[in-house]
């Protein structure tokens, strides 16, 4: 095994001269619960890893001006577990970020770290695609903001430009009458890979949805915004032929594959299931239960 240099920059500038200096040998450690394991495996070999958790903007979580929330990239989902306010907004988001792993790997794992691994499995990417999520990424020509849903470039690959580094995630201010939720399917009780992963965001007036967004995970290469079942649901009060409409959009997104943990027919029909209950969660919470 090659020797690997490891550095824990304070800053972000300096992470950045580093990481994109090394190039193709370099890895970001944000919690290293998946780097740590394909190391093990000999997956990857890095010549150098950049601890970035001693980097003060990618271990905050900020309220913004408008109501929204700005969480780092390396924040833990215990850290975010723990905040008083962002589990009332976003219970949806942080649901999902709060099933990476068991509750030792929570202490450490990142929302950033999963949404950079490009797993199309990844439980917290479908929950932020929902959410209109946004990711501010920062390397040696500047910074640029890119919608989460643009990030995953297919498995085990993001659209990051060499020597990028994911900074924050961008979650937007929500109206009154807001809810979301996170489903997954896993073959065990826990702490297992989502076989399909289903994340609604809705926004009600008057019993009415005016506004609705809903990603899926595991059911392609990248995580998908199923537009279509946000338009079945929008316009509706919710009732059984909106809901089945908006099942059955996100049963013709799917273009899953054959493995162990799941056939194409079984992922095709659990993801219109998933989008029934995640709608019906999110719509509970919308009416403040």
């Amino acid at each position: 095994m090659t020797d690997v240099r490891y550095l824990v920059p304070g800053t972000l500038d300096e992470a950045i001269r580093a990481y994109a200096a090394a190039g193709s040998a370099a890895r970001i450690l944000a919690g290293g619960t998946d780097l740590l394991v394909q190391m093990r495996s000999g997956v990857v070999q890095p010549g150098l890893i950049v601890d970035v958790k001693k980097i003060d903007e990618m271990m905050a979580i900020e309220e913004t001006a408008d109501g929204g929330f700005r969480i780092g990239a390396a924040v833990s989902g215990a850290m975010l577990a723990e905040h008083p306010r962002f589990g009332k907004v976003w219970p949806g988001v942080l649901e999902a970020v709060n099933l990476i792993g068991s509750k030792q790997v929570q202490g450490r794992a990142s929302a950033g770290g999963n949404l950079c691994n490009g797993s199309p499995a990844g439980d917290s990417v479908p929950a932020m695609v929902a959410a209109c999520a946004s990711v501010m990424i920062q390397g040696p020509q500047g910074r640029r903001e890119m919608p989460v849903t643009d990030v995953p470039a297919g498995p085990g690959r993001t659209n990051l430009r060499p020597g990028e580094i994911l900074v924050s995630f961008t979650l937007p201010p929500r109206p009154p009458g807001s809810g979301d939720a996170y489903l997954r399917m896993i073959p065990r009780t826990e702490m297992d890979i989502a076989v399909v992963g289903c994340g609604v965001s809705l926004s009600l007036e008057a019993g009415v949805c005016v506004a609705a967004r809903v990603g899926l995970g595991a059911v392609a290469p990248t995580v998908l915004l199923v537009e279509e079942a946000a338009k079945a649901l929008i316009g509706s009060k919710l009732d059984d032929a909106a809901v089945r409409a908006a099942a059955a959009a996100c049963s013709a997104a799917c273009r899953p594959i054959d493995d162990k943990r799941g056939t194409i027919a079984y992922r095709t029909r659990v993801a219109g299931v998933l989008l029934t209950r995640a709608v019906a969660i999110a719509a509970r919470r919308a009416g403040g239960h």
